[in-house]
């Protein structure tokens, strides 16, 4: 991942001095000097006037969202090498224009190790990391200056704009899983409702391989619909899950029993996901209807088989899986040693092939998977999924067997599994804007807890990463996400139950030296009481780290930028602009943020990619001074 470093923006002067918030008088007030900058006369009506011409709210979805053109095939030949994807054109192909192969640039797994073993012995430097470490000690001291000069001013410049406040600025949940999509007592009405509705639907079959209705299903476990209560489900996460990951696992099973979650909770079970769709449409018009809320639903591929991908994309476009208030994203949980252990795979390029050839295969003719065609416009990227905490017994080196070598019954390690999704994402991406197709990001789990190399894996191929605790470990790398503003989905709620106290949760540091930052939930149903949990994360977070309304539209507006939602729905969320660096991207009139909050971010990363290229030129004196 190259940095995202600004570029120049015609509405500052980039050139200008440093961008310190050291007073200037101005008329006997004291201003930082960027704050000069920002006129506010006549704001108002101008702002009036840009939301008539271009609305907030992106025009709803007019027809069948999942109605697509079905191109001519491209006549590619395809093949995994060492693990990665090659797509070659034949001669009549019609993407070849007369190439007999196509240069697209991946990553080279020798590149990526030896960049790997680069990161490790930066992250171990002393000198660096004490660098590193007084570089954010200035940010964090910096930003609280920021905010003794100009909160006042943030206050009546957001006091300015017509209409806009908090609750209705747009904010996505960056991080949630569709099976826990929903809080528990909306699941409790749920159930209890279809066992009224529907008890002589058949859901399932017993051991035996006799079918079974939902009222057998309750009846085999002793229960009745009267019965159920939000403590007898059990689903919500406790003091007893806090680092143990197996029992938080435990919790996505109603009443202690498998067979509710594969009733209710599945999209590939004996009635094609029916109550899921069902449950996670209700949560759909909850978003809907707050209007200001969206989502990115994470969903299971888990490459145990080919027709994974055909069974999700028909179980979504039968069910009508589709609301402009959510984004799909596909999760793949890191689970190769089970599988391998049940002999569906035998090597792990048989994971590999189960993920990514339904994939290439669509892109390559469309009409061989219609459905998943239809479906993948929906899809904004991937998250490797699992238990972070697991001890690994093996690590990526130049000595790793390539995937269909592969075949130990041991699970392969964190950066093995990201490296070959993240390369066959490449090629996958390159093909498919060759065919005119959308593309996908990718955004792990990363840094929730383990190793710390893992954080140096999500730094070198993630886009941007969910939770990434760890960084507050390790200097050198919380002061690269830094610099190239590698976006961080936070869910101190779920860390609280698993993995950190709330009170210890770095989120408030990360964001007083000016991370890229969002909140979001994980998982409503284990975590969260109320039906909208994306403002019970951000009102808990308000409360506990008296976050002003400023801070709590920033990363609102944050979260819209880390989104895989398209552009042209960001424009209406953020302004036409909002791609642009510093306060020529920013409308305070969409966001709510501040054109002072916004310079004074943008200036403060120029001016420490300014301190880094002046070490690099041999400038600096090495003792953390700008």
């Amino acid at each position: 991942m190259s940095p995202n470093t600004p570029t120049s923006n015609p509405t500052l002067d980039s050139s200008s001095s440093s961008a310190s918030p050291i007073a200037s008088q101005d008329g006997g007030r004291c201003l930082p000097h960027y704050v000069n900058k920002v006129s506010l006369e006549g704001k108002a009506s101008r702002l009036l006037n840009r939301l008539l011409d271009h609305p907030i709210h992106a025009p709803p979805t007019s027809g069948d969202p999942f109605k697509v053109d079905f191109d001519p095939p491209a006549h590619c030949r395809l093949r995994f090498e060492g693990g990665v994807m090659t797509v070659t054109p034949d001669p009549d192909s019609v993407i070849a224009r007369g190439r007999k192969s196509f240069d697209w640039p991946h990553p080279n797994l020798e590149d990526f190790l030896r960049d790997q073993n680069m990161m490790f012995a930066l992250i171990s430097d002393g000198p660096l990391m004490s660098f590193c470490y007084r570089r954010l000690s200035y940010l964090s001291n910096k930003y609280q200056l920021h905010v003794l000069l100009n909160e006042m001013k943030e206050s009546a410049a957001q006091k300015e704009v017509p209409h806009r406040d908090f609750y209705n600025v747009h904010k996505v949940d960056t991080h949630v899983h569709a099976s826990s999509g929903m809080n528990q007592k909306h699941l409790l009405r749920f159930i209890k409702k279809t066992m009224k509705n529907s008890k002589d639907d058949v859901v399932c079959r017993d051991k035996n391989g006799h079918e079974m209705t939902l009222a057998q299903v309750f009846k085999s476990m002793n229960l009745t619909p009267y019965d159920l209560s939000v403590d007898m489900l059990d689903v919500h996460a406790d003091r007893n899950t806090f680092h143990r990951f197996d029992k938080f696992n435990a919790k996505y099973n109603p009443v202690g029993e498998s067979r509710l979650r594969e009733v209710f909770m599945k999209t590939d079970n004996h009635i094609g996901g029916r109550y899921f769709a069902k449950v996670i449409k209700e949560v759909m018009e909850d978003l809907e209807e707050s209007k200001y809320q969206n989502a990115e639903f994470r969903l299971s591929i888990y490459g145990r088989s080919m027709d994974e991908w055909d069974k999700l994309a028909k179980w979504a476009i039968t069910h009508r899986m589709f609301s402009d208030n959510v984004r799909w994203m596909i999760q793949m949980p890191r689970l190769y040693d089970v599988y391998r252990a049940n002999k569906l795979v035998q090597s792990f390029q048989d994971f590999i092939s189960n993920l990514f050839l339904p994939l290439f295969e669509v892109t390559n003719d469309p009409k061989s998977h219609p459905e998943l065609h239809a479906f993948l416009n929906h899809v904004s990227g991937f998250d490797s999924v699992d238990d972070e905490s697991k001890s690994e017994h093996l690590m990526l080196d130049k000595d790793s067997p390539l995937p269909e070598d592969w075949t130990l019954p041991d699970n392969p390690p964190y950066s093995y599994y990201l490296y070959y999704t993240f390369a066959n994402l490449v090629v996958l991406n390159n093909f498919r804007r060759e065919r005119g197709l959308s593309t996908f990001v990718l955004r792990p789990h990363c840094g929730e807890a383990g190793n710390v190399t893992h954080l140096v894996s999500g730094f070198m191929l993630a886009e941007s990463i969910a939770h990434g605790l760890q960084l507050r470990k390790v200097p050198v790398l919380q002061y690269l996400f830094y610099l190239s503003q590698i976006g961080i989905a936070m869910s101190p709620l779920s860390n609280n139950s698993l993995f950190l106290n709330y009170h210890r949760n770095p989120l408030p540091e990360f964001f007083n030296r000016g991370l890229n930052v969002s909140l979001s939930t994980d998982d409503p149903l284990q975590f969260h009481f109320t039906k909208e949990p994306l403002m019970e994360e951000y009102s808990i977070a308000a409360q506990v780290w008296k976050f002003s309304t400023c801070d709590m539209c920033e990363i609102a507006r944050n979260s819209v930028l880390q989104s895989g939602f398209p552009n042209e729905v960001k424009e209406h969320w953020l302004g036409p602009n909002h791609q642009n660096e510093g306060i020529g991207g920013n409308d305070v009139s969409r966001t709510n943020v501040p054109d002072i909050r916004i310079a004074y971010r943008y200036h403060t990363l120029v001016d420490e990619l300014r301190c880094i290229c002046r070490g690099a030129k041999g400038k600096d004196h090495g003792d953390g001074s700008a």
